[in-house]
């Protein structure tokens, strides 16, 4: 093995899923791996040229863009790219550019194609970043449900009300159509075609009532129907309105505008146009349309993770362009900088519900007289975050808070506190700061930052223990006698926090095998696949957690686009009675398995400590 090819080894052993293979399988594969020098500003491929291998940053730093130059993602040493274009018809569909000297390890297509056939790592691996068939139904509109995209209870109007009271229902919700009911049964429509043709045309007065001029029994779709009938019906009929009902009961209203209005919507096109605001007001108005972004991917029934990724990625969007918004009001950086996220958005898991939760890392050269620029910059950003709906954190864990705009070495001394001394108040604070990622500016700032941490982490037992400790305390919402424990007065009684007893457990022990395995991710349920890979946990109980938090997040992501097709802004808080038997008897199986990992590790904490 020449010494070119043990450097290539050696640095695949810290590489998911590299590190999985056989030892003399890693050799084979180290010396297949062609190594290339690359100047900042080199384009390494592309949209639509020919891909033939997959790429492997071993360091400096790649942007990758979409067609339209739009900011898909930063990668730092140990991260792939290239693999969608590969695998899919082999010509790219991204352009990467190297933006500093960078060096690359690329591997000829066949020799990954065989690694996906022969490991089951690398085709659970790869196959998260190849397109899925649920990803590319996220905008066909033909195979939705009707109940994925009317409007719920809609303004409605009785055979009584008079031509005027219509005509102001109509200007005062901004609608072109009011159903006309009768009890809760649909008798007629009328819009603002017939209230010209049939009552001003023909003379009629200001009180006629709507029986006399409402097309009665109009046509109407189940909400079982699909977005191919709303089309044909339409199409063939002429019309651009259309009643959903169930046994003759109105349940909402499907309009050309709602058509419209799903075309236009899609996370690579809030992508865009937040790639090229102006003003918070732009971003805000782009953010404005993720409600509806969050309806369409969940009713074209992607994963929770699929649809969380695509969200946050418009989160991450708004996030540079702040900062380079930013940098345009108050001139260049004085020394390299870092904007990172924690929280949701550092994780990828970003819901119709998130507040800001970010840091600044600064290069170590910076001068007192300095950080004036980075409080104002952070200031400028969490501001505009604010006024795009990331709301400012509660706990104020924000780069415009002080504390939270530091050096590299004051950062390192904030963990290497945490680590040596785990109080309960550094127990939250490292739960937080273990899900940073970055998000624009000098991405080497954070990397070794981040190896040191996870290695000192790992080799300390009792801030390990401590860390699982407090990863217990958010307990499932389990009742006796196989109910559930709902909460009992105010505003959702009788519900359960999806996101505290849910969610939030499992993300904490996803983080708690990271530490113990390095693992580097910050997604939940990448790091659950990479600890069952490592054998931090065993492969059924890993089994069984993964589809347990698929279950909880999914049902959760249910219920807020449920709410805001509702016309309600979304939440976290989940009524079981609205969940069927079979609905409720799965998701407390679910909570069952989250408390059983739990207890699991509260014993090895017992151990460690």
């Amino acid at each position: 093995m020449t010494a070119a090819t043990q450097k290539v080894l050696e640095f695949l052993q810290s590489v998911h899923p590299y590190d999985s293979l056989p030892q003399d399988e890693l050799a084979r594969v180290a010396s297949c791996f062609d190594r290339s020098e690359v100047p900042s500003g080199t384009v390494i491929y592309s949209e639509g040229e020919p891909v033939s291998g997959v790429w492997l940053v071993k360091s400096g730093t790649v942007e990758v863009t979409d067609g339209n130059g739009a900011l898909v993602s930063i990668l730092s040493p140990r991260n792939s790219f290239g693999e969608r274009g590969l695998l899919r018809e082999g010509r790219a569909v991204t352009t990467a550019t190297a933006t500093t000297n960078s060096v690359l390890l690329c591997l000829p297509g066949g020799e990954l194609r065989h690694l996906i056939a022969n490991f089951p790592a690398f085709e659970r691996f790869f196959s998260r970043g190849a397109p899925s068939g649920k990803l590319g139904r996220q905008n066909d509109l033909a195979t939705l449900k009707v109940a994925d995209l009317m409007a719920r209870k809609p303004v409605s109007a009785t055979p009584q009300t008079s031509a005027q009271d219509a005509a102001k229902m109509m200007r005062e919700h901004r609608i072109s159509c009011v159903p006309v009911v009768e009890g809760d049964k649909l008798v007629g429509i009328v819009t603002t075609r017939d209230l010209s043709g049939r009552v001003l045309a023909e003379g009629r007065t200001i009180d006629t009532p709507l029986s006399e001029v409402m097309t009665p029994d109009p046509l109407s779709l189940s909400p079982q129907s699909l977005g191919s009938d709303i089309l044909h019906m339409m199409l063939e009929h002429r019309i651009g309105h259309l009643p959903v009902v169930r046994e003759g009961k109105l349940l909402g209203m499907i309009t050309q505008t709602d058509l419209t209005r799903f075309q236009a919507i899609s996370s690579g096109q809030l992508v865009r146009d937040a790639a090229v605001a102006e003003s918070y007001a732009d971003l805000a108005h782009v953010t404005e349309r993720i409600p509806q972004l969050l309806v369409q991917l969940v009713g074209a029934h992607n994963a929770h993770d699929v649809v969380t990724r695509l969200i946050t990625d418009v989160a991450d969007t708004v996030t540079r362009r702040l900062l380079k918004l930013a940098e345009e009001k108050l001139g260049p950086a004085p020394v390299p900088y870092l904007w990172a996220a924690c929280g949701s958005q550092g994780r990828q898991e970003q819901t119709g519900v998130s507040d800001q939760d970010n840091c600044i890392i600064i290069d170590d050269s910076v001068t007192p007289d300095d950080m004036p620029y980075y409080a104002e910059l952070a200031r400028f950003v969490s501001d505009g975050l604010n006024t795009a709906g990331y709301y400012y954190c509660p706990g104020d864990m924000m780069a415009s808070n002080p504390r939270w705009c530091q050096p590299v070495k004051t950062w390192r001394r904030y963990f290497q506190g945490w680590i040596n001394t785990p109080s309960p108040e550094a127990q939250m604070l490292a739960s937080v700061m273990f899900d940073l990622r970055p998000i624009g500016g000098q991405v080497s700032l954070f990397r070794d930052l981040q190896d040191e941490t996870l290695a000192a982490a790992a080799k300390n037992s009792i801030f390990v223990a401590h860390m699982i400790s407090n990863s217990v305390k958010h307990a499932p919402p389990l009742g006796l006698l196989r109910g559930f424990a709902t909460i009992r007065s105010g505003e959702y009684k009788n519900h359960v926090d999806m996101k505290l007893g849910g969610v939030v457990p499992v993300t904490d022990l996803a983080r708690v095998y990271a530490l113990r395995g390095r693992i580097a991710a910050a997604n939940t349920r990448t790091r659950l696949l990479t600890a069952e890979e490592l054998g931090i946990i065993s492969v059924s109980g890993a089994r069984d957690l993964i589809e347990a938090y698929d279950l909880i997040a999914d049902l959760r992501l249910e219920n807020q686009a449920s709410l805001v097709r509702m016309g309600r802004k979304p939440d976290n808080f989940l009524a079981p009675s609205d969940l069927s038997d079979f609905e409720r008897s799965h998701l407390r199986d679910a909570f069952v398995v989250v408390r059983t990992m739990q207890s699991a590790a509260g014993q090895l904490a017992g151990t460690l400590g």
